[in-house]
């Protein structure tokens, strides 16, 4: 597999589309079409030292409750079940990044960081874009009143009951990332 060029389709501020032309391993030329926060000097064999944003897993410590979201999302006309999330502003942690958009999108205060997994990809068949988790704890009373203007944000804190009850719902649209930690929160409880 060889990389012969890349070349930007759009121009956009957070999400462009660029082509790569490259040969397979029989020596045959392909094309392939991708959505990249980055550019097209990204491309690249090694992992990332910082990823592009952050998800953050909390668990709110005095309730005992994992807290997801439940947020508009436009490219699915609908809502989806979620955690906390958002890119890294330009200088800023992962860390400090998962505190400011737990904060913006929920009201609630980071405490502590329990893990942090390092740029991890969800769905690089269609994007390079990398994410870190952070599990962390949290404390304070949920509130909508930080989300900006675009964002159409519930907060839910979950039992692992609750966890169980929200999967087997036909009609809930998950992030992969959620489904996969309510899963295992609903099975075997976490932090």
């Amino acid at each position: 597999m060889q990389i012969h060029d890349i070349r930007k389709l759009t121009d956009m501020r957070h999400l462009n589309l660029f082509t790569i032309q490259y040969q397979d391993k029989t020596g045959t030329d392909k094309t392939w079409t991708y959505a990249s926060r980055s550019g097209p000097a990204d491309v690249r064999e090694t992992v990332p030292d910082r990823p592009d944003a952050v998800v953050v897993v909390p668990y709110h410590v005095k309730a005992r409750k994992l807290v997801i979201i439940r947020e508009f999302r436009v490219i699915l006309g609908g809502y989806q079940y979620g955690f906390p999330a958002g890119l890294l502003d330009p200088g800023e942690t992962v860390v400090q990044a998962g505190k400011r958009e737990l904060f913006e999108e929920t009201g609630l205060g980071l405490t502590r960081v329990v893990t942090q997994s390092p740029a991890v990809y969800s769905s690089s068949g269609m994007t390079d874009e990398s994410v870190s988790l952070v599990y962390a704890e949290c404390e304070g009373t949920p509130s909508s009143a930080h989300t900006e203007d675009s964002e159409d944000i519930q907060t839910l804190l979950v039992s692992r009951r609750e966890a169980g009850r929200l999967l087997e719902s036909p009609d809930i649209r998950f992030d992969v990332k959620t489904w996969i930690v309510l899963r295992q929160f609903a099975d075997h409880g976490m932090f």
